[in-house]
């Protein structure tokens, strides 16, 4: 599927470790990374005044990763970005509409088939509906303000084949996890993961997003489904274009198959300081947790606020001394648990409300530990400092695991919470 999709973008054919100049469908940048792409993109001009990028209309800024209490300067390079989508007419979604990624999936803005980049790691979550997602830097991003196009070596394909479906106490973290301590932290560095399999129709939308989202943390350039029923259904009403999706040819090779029967997942958990440090609940420590955190574009779905809530209902709520914070990965997602009731019974447990948007995950903007906090978050990465404070530890796991330690007070297998 990666070689089709590079394909298809660069207008010819081209196979795995080859150089391909290929025209993205759209690129995506975020507050973080769009003032520095605009500062490559002025030292491209002849003269000191910045032109019109060549395909706007294939572009969108995110201003997701500050807020408020970020501080004058980040307010700055928002208003850099704005001034610039203002200009030539790109779309910007504002500070709490929710991160990038999210909306970009939400409003239809990627589809199967496709080339979707973004200047920030996690694009690779695009991969979900069956488009070619990968992350990319701000000199990137400044290239295709500048030529509508981009370089890429077109990476080779480990195969991840599914069989069976999520047992009721596990998720596709829970998978996320095991393939990342299997793999390791670069196990996959600069390959496709093309997830396939009779598994993978077991797997809603939301879950795939999961897994697609977290192939870069094995070092992968993208992680793809295939594009079916599920996949149409979720895009029905986010978008009247054709979809035009890929598939792997039946002979198609692959660098490695690992194999996975969902039916053997377990509730896994990270232990600091790395996303590959990963155990099962019966090997983990029973640590304090002072801290939990339901958000981000791993685990900031309406999905992942319903299992939380389930856990939480069944052990009494939030344990004294715990803060829960809770940060929607977009306005829309707030907006459901508020019809739900859900936002209701959250904030009834004493949980904090963020805006939507990366809030804590990346430490520059939302509630941030303080010295010593034990954290146990639904997010992506727990490397020392990922949340704005060294000294705090982070723990990842699925939201049935985090809202365990919030119910408990301490490391908790999801299964055993409540006995």
């Amino acid at each position: 599927m990666a070689e089709k999709l590079l394909s298809r973008a660069a207008g010819h054919a081209v196979y795995a470790g080859d150089l391909a100049i290929c025209e993205p469908d759209m690129a995506m940048g975020t507050d973080g990374s769009v003032p520095m792409a605009l500062e490559y993109f002025r030292d491209m001009q002849e003269d000191s005044a910045l032109s019109a990028p060549a395909r706007p209309d294939r572009l969108a800024f995110a201003l997701d990763h500050y807020g408020v209490a970020s501080g004058e300067r980040a307010m700055a390079l928002q208003a850099k970005a704005r001034g610039f989508a203002r200009l030539f007419g790109i779309h910007v979604f504002d500070v709490a509409e929710g991160i990038g990624h999210q909306l970009l999936l939400e409003s239809g803005r990627v589809l199967p088939g496709q080339l979707a980049v973004g200047a920030d790691s996690h694009a690779v979550s695009y991969g979900a509906l069956n488009a070619f997602g990968s992350g990319i830097g701000s000199s990137d991003l400044a290239g295709i303000f500048q030529c509508g196009q981009l370089w890429l070596k077109v990476p080779g394909s480990i195969r991840i084949h599914l069989t069976g479906k999520l047992p009721p106490h596990a998720s596709a973290k829970d998978l996320a996890l095991t393939m990342a301590r299997a793999l390791g932290a670069g196990g996959a560095n600069y390959m496709a993961l093309e997830f396939d399999g009779p598994g993978v129709a077991s797997l809603d939308v939301d879950d795939r997003i999961v897994l697609a989202n977290m192939s870069v943390e094995m070092g992968a350039k993208a992680g793809i489904f295939p594009c079916d029923i599920y996949t149409r259904a979720w895009l029905s009403g986010r978008t009247t274009a054709a979809l035009d999706p890929v598939s792997a040819d039946a002979d198609a090779g692959y660098a490695q198959t690992l194999h996975y029967h969902l039916d053997d997942v377990v509730p896994m958990v990270a232990l600091p300081h790395r996303v590959d440090n990963v155990v099962g609940f019966e090997a983990a420590p029973g640590t304090r947790v002072d801290m939990v955190y339901l958000g981000t574009c791993t685990g900031g779905r309406t999905k992942d606020y319903r299992e939380a809530l389930e856990v939480l209902r069944a052990n009494g709520g939030v344990a004294p001394g715990v803060r829960l914070i809770v940060t929607p990965a977009s306005a829309s997602v707030l907006a459901e648990l508020d019809a739900t009731g859900m936002l209701a019974e959250f904030t009834a447990m004493g949980a904090e409300f963020q805006p939507p948007g990366c809030g804590s995950c990346c430490g520059t903007c939302g509630t941030i530990p303080a010295d010593g906090m034990h954290v146990v978050s639904t997010a992506n990465r727990n490397f020392k400092g990922r949340m704005g404070n060294r000294q705090a530890q982070i723990f990842l796991a699925s939201p049935r695991a985090c809202a365990a330690a919030a119910a408990t007070g301490h490391l908790t297998d999801p299964r055993d919470a409540g006995r």
